[in-house]
């Protein structure tokens, strides 16, 4: 039997502090198996053999979607806001996403786009996923892009999801997941959470004022 952890990494605290806005951009320290809410080991998302035999951690976070893999080739970003009511989910998906578009255009990557509900994809292939969860008057984003994590890594710990974006196409993960890397782009984590924490204390302070 493999173990499933209550959601505890490094931004969950940002979740629980008192500011009502709030983000970090963080690199994990190892490799870790995220399980979405409604997602289950053995019967939808992880080859539970090989993550036990490798000593994956898994955990299960409170916001939908499905399983992904953090790693230290990957970079996660977190955004928590005051919840308003009138604006739908997949609004804030899009204005969060968008800024994050604009820090890698302003880096130079090519052919960006929001593909499916919550992903960021260049060409496509996917580059970045993300999930939200509501909880009474807060929202919290959480997003995982890949930097350099090899595709088949993904392959070897998730099974294909139950549900998928409509461009995925039946696509496996190697045909469907990219990085930064295999297209070409060759930044330091430095680089890039520098430019997108630019991008997103932005976007706070316009949705402050």
């Amino acid at each position: 039997m493999i173990e499933v952890k209550s959601y505890d990494l490094k931004d969950y605290s940002i979740f629980n502090s008192d500011k009502k806005s709030d983000f970090l951009i963080w690199q994990p320290d190892k490799t870790y198996i995220i399980l979405g809410r409604s997602n289950r080991v053995t019967e939808d998302s992880v080859h539970a053999d090989i993550a036990k035999k490798h000593g994956i951690e898994i955990y299960k976070r409170p916001s939908g979607g499905e399983a992904v893999i953090l790693s230290p080739n990957t970079l996660v970003i977190s955004v928590k806001l005051p919840l308003h009511n009138e604006i739908k989910t997949h609004h804030y998906f899009k204005l969060i996403n968008n800024s994050i578009i604009k820090a890698l255009s302003e880096l130079g990557v090519k052919q960006l786009g929001n593909k499916g509900i919550s992903d960021i994809s260049i060409g496509a292939k996917k580059i970045l996923g993300s999930s939200i969860y509501r909880k009474q008057q807060t929202l919290f984003y959480h997003a995982v892009m890949n930097i350099s994590e090899p595709v088949e890594n993904i392959s070897l710990y998730l099974k294909h999801p139950k549900k998928e974006p409509d461009y995925r196409l039946g696509r496996n993960h190697n045909e469907f997941v990219t990085s930064l890397k295999l297209e070409g782009y060759e930044f330091s984590f430095f680089e890039l959470s520098n430019k997108i924490q630019q991008s997103i204390a932005a976007l706070l302070l316009e949705l402050s004022s």
